[in-house]
């Protein structure tokens, strides 16, 4: 019970229990007075003990999801991009049972139906949340802004950053699919947010296929490389990036797209993660969607705590690499063992 929870209790017994006392001649309660009095106690107990319960649910992360089509500008590109966001949209919504999914596209994909949806997640989402906003279709870049095609206005990455900033989410992926994303690196980065860009800068212009192998990463179990049943950004990124590279060979063409990342808030986007560097230890830590038993275990309120539990646990084993080469040997090793250790129990209680 928190601390208001007890104030609150105290509070209310003093309330009903100072009009209600009755005293024999003894100077002790009535038997009477005494239960009707302790019945009270026990509902008032019984309720602050839901409350907790209720609050202690409400505390669980929750992930939000924000998929955008932009606009197409040809019937193809059109439904192309509206294909690959309603996939999105159907993966995650399987994601988990407090999962929250918004998907833009065709007439609803404007900037004030954009602004209007991460305005509402602001208002609702939690700083232990999780929130991935995925944009799909064309982007332009001027040399200095870059913009998202939308259906009326387009907007700018500076737009987007100040409304993903409102939410308190502290854990974010935006993964940016568009020609020319590359542009809007410099604008969406900070610290908390992993942002994914099809193209290493904004002048690689040309329309892209990496949102393509971006879905194909959350349906295919290969891309899940360390087979902990769950599909990281960096998992995620490093499928799309290979079958993006794999698609223009095949095509014996010139690559127009080169996909980057970026999650430390403060340096520039990179092809590849690093212990040296920092770069891709949040990525590799940060779920976009998890698979079989583990997205059952999501599902399971019974389960879920568990799950999470397993989940921090294995965010732990990966900052440890990272942090592996300022550590002594022998403690590196001390703690590896432990994490890895309370991980195997932690996963055996998942499989009962």
């Amino acid at each position: 019970m928190t601390g208001a929870h007890s104030v609150a209790l105290a509070s209310q017994r003093r309330s009903f229990l100072i009009p209600a006392t009755r005293k024999t001649a003894g100077g002790t309660p009535a038997p009477r007075a005494f239960a009707r009095l302790w019945r009270k106690a026990v509902f008032v107990l019984a309720c602050c003990t839901a409350c907790a319960g209720i609050c202690a649910r409400a505390a669980q992360a929750a992930p939000y999801y924000v998929t955008v089509a932009g606009l197409g500008g040809e019937p193809d590109y059109e439904q192309r991009f509206t294909a690959l966001a309603k996939d999105l949209d159907k993966l995650f919504k399987a994601a988990a049972s407090d999962v929250h999914v918004y998907t833009l596209t065709g007439a609803d994909a404007t900037k004030a139906h954009l602004t209007d949806t991460l305005a509402q997640i602001a208002h609702e989402a939690k700083p232990e949340d999780e929130f991935t906003l995925v944009l799909i279709g064309h982007g332009s870049y001027d040399g200095e802004e870059y913009k998202f095609n939308l259906s009326g206005p387009d907007i700018s990455a500076e737009d987007l950053a100040i409304l993903c900033d409102r939410i308190p989410a502290k854990r974010q992926l935006i993964v940016n699919t568009t020609s020319a994303s590359g542009g809007s690196i410099g604008a969406l980065q900070r610290l908390g947010r992993i942002v994914i860009a099809a193209t290493k800068t904004g002048t690689e212009k040309n329309a892209t296929v990496f949102a393509r192998y971006w879905v194909d990463a959350l349906r295919d179990g290969s891309a899940d490389t360390d087979k902990n049943e769950s599909i990281s950004a960096l998992e995620a990124f490093v499928y799309a990036d290979r079958k993006t590279a794999a698609f223009y060979e095949l095509q014996k063409r010139l690559a127009t797209e080169h996909p980057v990342f970026e999650d430390t808030g403060k340096k520039e986007a990179v092809r590849a993660a690093s212990t040296e560097s920092g770069e891709g230890q949040l990525a590799a830590s940060f779920v976009v969607l998890r698979l079989g038993a583990a997205q059952k275990a999501a599902n399971d309120p019974a389960k879920r705590a568990l799950l999470e539990k397993k989940e921090g646990l294995e965010r732990k084993i990966d900052l440890l690499k990272y942090q592996k080469a300022a550590m002594s040997a022998d403690d590196y090793k001390k703690q590896l063992s432990d994490a890895l250790l309370e991980l195997a129990k932690t996963q055996e209680d998942l499989d009962k």
